[in-house]
């Protein structure tokens, strides 16, 4: 690929600022995205190119005519080129499987 160049994934998010040589980029490398686009908040940026990501949603139970909080914890792919703490709020997208548990890639941060 060319220096600089960034493919349009085909979903409607800004592009990072900054340019990668990671070949599971969504923008700078050959990872295609598919799926379902989730919105979530990082929990974890301790790995290698790796975070966790946390979707809370609410549960209904039918017996106590209620609502409980649940939770739900995504590996995901981190490409370099988009900067993330803990605590934000990303988009992250479905891809291939890209390890045995990462088959989401963050596409942005916050809102896109």
């Amino acid at each position: 690929m060319v220096e600089n160049e960034v493919r349009d994934i085909g979903v409607d998010v800004k592009a990072p600022e900054k340019s990668c040589d990671d070949d599971n980029c969504p923008f700078h490398g050959n990872l295609p995205v598919r799926g379902r686009i989730i919105r979530g908040v990082v929990e974890s940026v301790e790995m290698d190119k790796s975070v966790t990501v946390r979707k809370d949603h609410f549960q209904y139970i039918p017996k106590y005519e209620r609502y409980e909080k649940r939770k739900s914890h995504y590996p995901t792919h981190h490409p370099p080129c988009i900067d993330i703490d803990e605590g934000d709020e990303v988009q992250i997208m479905e891809c291939r499987p890209i390890s045995k548990s990462k088959s989401y890639v963050v596409i942005s941060r916050g809102e896109g």
